[in-house]
């Protein structure tokens, strides 16, 4: 998978889509590392700024975690896992 420089969609969306279908298909398996921000600007030629957005949109989706001087980890039950048991009847 590669991004599209031309594309509308931002750069920091269309590595965040990449690295989720990573942590998806087992490729970064849960409570291990993802690639550091310096990886995915070599990776895939950004800034680091443009890295940055793309681990923070992760996070706040709920797929990874990071913790202070250790780096971000794949989060232990990805969001979209726990979301498919909230249909409960209230």
């Amino acid at each position: 998978m590669t991004v599209d420089l031309e594309g509308p969609e931002p750069l920091y969306e269309q590595i965040a889509v990449i690295l989720t279908a990573r942590i998806a298909d087992g490729t970064y398996e849960p409570r291990r590392r993802v690639p550091s921000e310096a990886a995915i600007c070599q990776e895939f030629n950004v800034s680091r700024p443009t890295a940055r957005a793309a681990i923070q949109l992760l996070g706040q989706r709920g797929l990874i975690v990071t913790v202070r001087g250790k780096g971000s980890f794949v989060a232990e039950r990805p969001a979209a896992d726990a979301s498919e048991g909230d249909g409960s009847a209230d």
